[in-house]
């Protein structure tokens, strides 16, 4: 029973805390657990300039960011809803 309520009691912790910081904890982006084995990535804000890729678009830090396959074929473009 005691164990019942320190889980509780954390998770109370947990939610209080997130909504004192200014988080919602019902707006989390999910992304599949998927790795692209990509070339590149290249984001609005370096242009034509190729990155490091993301391990997927969802992972990539700018909404607008595509990865690219060594063959220059667009995998995928990152959008803020967290396309795959």
């Amino acid at each position: 029973m005691a164990a019942g309520k320190s889980i509780g009691a954390i998770v109370l912790l947990l939610v209080c805390g997130s909504i004192l910081l200014g988080m919602n904890p019902t707006e989390a982006k999910v992304c599949f657990q998927v790795c692209y084995e990509a070339a590149y990535m290249t984001c609005p804000s370096s242009g034509s300039t190729h990155l490091p890729p993301s391990c997927n678009c969802c992972l990539a830090p700018e909404v607008g960011c595509s990865i690219y396959n060594s063959d220059g074929t667009k995998i995928c473009t990152g959008t803020d809803t967290g396309t795959n």
